[in-house]
């Protein structure tokens, strides 16, 4: 694949973001692998809470339409009480096995204390289940109070673990799609 596009979605709402910092330098990352980026920030959508009933309610047409155009994905999410943004759920909510299936996925989780498995853990469940590829590498940057200065990491190593998510999702974009999993069967989408 040349060119692959990769579109990055950041689950927070927050007008100064560690998710959005660490997702920018992962879209870098991947800019720096030859790929196309666009950040897809939640707080510029009006995306109400999912109605199933309801038809193309707020921006979640143009959303849907991004999420599907890319070749590839990363998910950022803060962590909340253990798990991933409700705004980043909401968002997955509208979009389902169309814009997901097949499509490689990295995941970023940043947290205000220790390392963010669970929110990791929670994200890699939901995107199997619309059958994508998830990378093995997974980013997580704790302590996210003390990992930026001036908009940029302080830890080298923490810079590059994200940076390589964004090359990670470039080399892997055009990967063979994997047989169906179990989870996927049992799925009830927005659109079912």
């Amino acid at each position: 694949m040349s060119d692959p596009h990769v579109l990055a979605l950041v689950g927070s709402l927050r007008e100064h973001s560690y998710t959005r910092l660490a997702t920018a330098h992962a879209l870098r990352g991947a800019e720096a692998a030859g790929a196309t980026t666009e950040l897809l920030d939640l707080r510029e959508y009006d995306l109400p809470p999912l109605n199933p009933d309801a038809d193309e309610q707020g921006d979640s047409a143009t959303v849907i339409n991004r999420v599907d155009n890319a070749d590839a994905v990363i998910l950022g999410s803060p962590m909340y009480h253990g798990s991933y943004s409700g705004v980043l759920k909401n968002a997955l909510d509208y979009c389902g096995f169309d814009e997901f299936e097949g499509k490689t996925v990295g995941l970023l989780a940043v947290s205000g204390g220790a390392f963010p498995v669970t929110t990791l853990e929670h994200l890699r469940s939901v995107c199997r289940a619309l059958n994508a590829w998830v990378l093995p590498h997974q980013a997580a940057v704790p302590k996210a109070h003390s990992a930026f200065e001036n908009g940029e990491f302080v830890d080298s190593d923490t810079a590059d673990r994200v940076a390589t998510l964004g090359e990670r999702v470039v080399r892997y974009a055009d990967i063979e799609r994997e047989p169906p999993t179990f989870e996927s069967d049992q799925n009830q989408g927005a659109d079912d």
